[in-house]
């Protein structure tokens, strides 16, 4: 089979499901697994999908975006996972930037009590509180969709503030283009937190790699990236640009 008939088909299968894996593409195309990887990598080379743990998956849009309903029920488990180890990295009497996200909601039922949060997450005020956490929230506009508060007002909120720790989501990890999101406004809260900390940290599922979304956040190396899996070998290409720290249940 040509090279052209063998990608076609893969890509044909990505229109009709979110993932497949390699070993369904050697049995679909009757060929090898190294010959399926390689297309596979020729394929995200052309921006036509991107590799997953075992296979490949179809690229969301550059602007699509998951409400907060929808984002706390996708991939709990890597979630929950992040969560926990995230929430080990703040220390005694620190502040910390949490970002809104169903990631860094998670985070709040580990944190240590004795730490200051800053958030424009309107979603982790109550559990924050709840706890006792110290808390201070951003102003600005609140994005209904995602729970965040956005805007001048919260740009301003956060800039009287300096951290020891953020810890930010992302809708995409891309070696070249970088941390994006779909929402330039959310962009640019991200992008302040990240000047305004002395330690970054992205917390990022294994849903989020090979993504591109709208608007550029920063480079890759400008935060830690915290993950629940990566396929060996993106893991090289990607701790060429940056540190990673991949939790997995044990």
């Amino acid at each position: 089979m040509l090279t052209v008939e063998r990608q076609n088909i893969i890509l044909n299968i990505l229109k009709m499901k979110e993932t497949v894996s390699i070993q369904e593409l050697v049995a679909e195309t009757n060929t090898s697994e190294s010959t399926i990887r390689r297309d596979i990598i020729q394929l995200e080379d052309k921006k036509l999908l991107k590799r997953v743990h075992g296979g490949a998956a179809r690229l969301q849009g550059t602007i699509k975006e998951a409400n907060l309903h929808e984002k706390s029920n996708q991939n709990l488990s890597g979630k929950d996972q992040i969560a926990r180890y995230a929430a080990s990295l703040p220390g005694a009497g620190e502040c910390i930037y949490l970002d809104a996200g169903t990631t860094t909601l998670q985070m709040i039922q580990y944190l240590p009590l004795d730490i200051v949060v800053v958030t424009n997450g309107v979603t982790h005020i109550e559990p924050l509180l709840a706890r006792g956490i110290k808390t201070y929230l951003a102003g600005g506009f609140v994005k209904g969709s995602t729970g965040a508060m956005i805007g001048n007002g919260a740009l301003y909120g956060i800039s009287k503030y300096r951290f020891d720790k953020c810890f930010l989501g992302v809708n995409g990890i891309h070696p070249i283009y970088g941390f994006t999101t779909p929402d330039p406004e959310e962009a640019s809260m991200k992008q302040q937190a990240l000047k305004l900390s002395r330690e970054a940290y992205v917390l990022a599922d294994d849903s989020k790699w090979g993504e591109i979304a709208f608007a550029l956040i920063s480079p890759l190396s400008e935060a830690v990236i915290i993950t629940n899996d990566i396929d060996a070998e993106m893991m090289l290409e990607y701790e060429a640009k940056t540190e990673l720290k991949v939790v997995k249940s044990k």
